[in-house]
């Protein structure tokens, strides 16, 4: 999408907050602010901004939002169903001066009519079902890695009867151990509390491993009935979880306009880092740290056992090039293949 002025007389700024949403009309003709509005943030409220809009923005129009993907999700998906064209906002920098959500509501649209490539708001549907089933499934791994760690602290400093029994076993072992652990009357306040202790955490760690059973289905199932899914599962080093990532932050066909903006998105844009005689590049320390890791963990995974990366790897490295930079030039070349698959995969007809 070019810049917004040739192809709209207005263009709506948000602002949205929990409970409310600021909104400024701009004239996109002179740059001026002719309205403003404040609504709350519920299916009456976007009934009024509709009314609103119509009333001050008569012409063609498009609403430039920030938050999409949280406070203004409801707003951007009533908009959609309306016919309205939408555009996303990143992050608002704040600069010194004034700063009130009617001042934030003007920024957002002169933020989108300044740049010369727009954002669409993420897709919804399956692509927000695979995004809310990752979230939670992330919230349980940390959680489940918390409480193995809890476990292992306390059986270091547990009671030589008690340790000696679980020392040097694996977890799975250890668990059944502490399971079928008992206290007798006449045992001490240590060893009751430390069983007690013990046998919590273990049940935590079962009840958690046992959401993660439900979860890690469910979520290669909502990945395979994605368009670009079994192309992506279909490559060396991507699994379930990986995939899951990678159509979160693609989203859908058109959102990101090229696979460069793709590998910027992901940080594998190689940044020069060139000094005197040396010419180098590095990796990018910005973007989407999630779709980085993804990107990762696939690299990582071919080095070890795809043969064409490692061949790949050993050409490099024989040319004087470190583990480091191999490894970069390999996450940039995935995410220009995988963009790729996705888009294809995405544009081409239902069967």
């Amino acid at each position: 999408m070019a810049m917004l002025a040739e192809d709209y007389e207005y263009v709506i700024g948000g602002d949205p907050d929990r409970d409310t949403i600021d909104l400024a009309v701009l004239d996109t003709a002179t740059g001026r602010t002719r309205a403003h509005l404040a609504a709350p943030a519920d299916g009456a409220g976007y009934g009024q901004m509709l009314d609103w809009a119509s009333q001050h923005a008569s012409g063609r129009r498009v609403w430039a939002l920030e938050g999409t993907g949280s406070f203004a999700a409801g707003l951007a998906d009533a908009l959609a169903e309306a016919g309205e064209d939408v555009v996303e906002v990143g992050a608002l920098k704040r600069r010194r001066g004034a700063k009130n959500d009617r001042l934030d509501a003007v920024r957002a649209a002169r933020s989108a009519m300044a740049r010369d490539h727009q954002a669409s708001p993420r897709a919804r549907g399956l692509r927000e079902a695979i995004r809310a089933l990752t979230a939670t499934r992330h919230a349980v791994l940390i959680s489940r890695t918390k409480a193995i760690n809890e476990l292992k602290s306390l059986i270091i400093v547990a009671p030589e009867h008690l340790r000696a029994s679980l020392r040097g076993r694996p977890l799975a072992r250890q668990l059944d151990r502490i399971g079928a652990m008992t206290t007798s009357a006449d045992a001490t306040v240590e060893h009751r509390i430390t069983t007690l202790t013990l046998q919590s955490i273990t049940a935590r760690i079962r009840f958690l491993t046992a959401q993660l059973a439900e979860l890690d289905p469910e979520l290669a199932q909502l990945v395979r009935q994605h368009p670009a899914g079994p192309a992506l599962l279909a490559e060396p080093g991507v699994g379930p979880v990986v995939a899951a990532q990678m159509l979160i932050s693609w989203s859908h066909p058109g959102r990101v306009r090229d696979e460069a903006a793709f590998a910027c998105l992901a940080g594998v844009a190689p940044l020069e880092a060139s000094s005197g005689q040396q010419t180098r590049h590095r990796l990018s320390r910005g973007g989407d740290r999630a779709l980085n890791r993804a990107l990762h963990t696939i690299a990582i995974t071919r080095m070890r056992c795809h043969p064409e990366t490692r061949s790949y790897e050993a050409r490099r490295t024989a040319q004087g090039k470190t583990h480091r930079d191999v490894r970069r030039c390999i996450k940039r070349a995935i995410a220009r293949r995988l963009y790729r698959i996705m888009e294809s995969a995405a544009r081409q007809p239902a069967t």
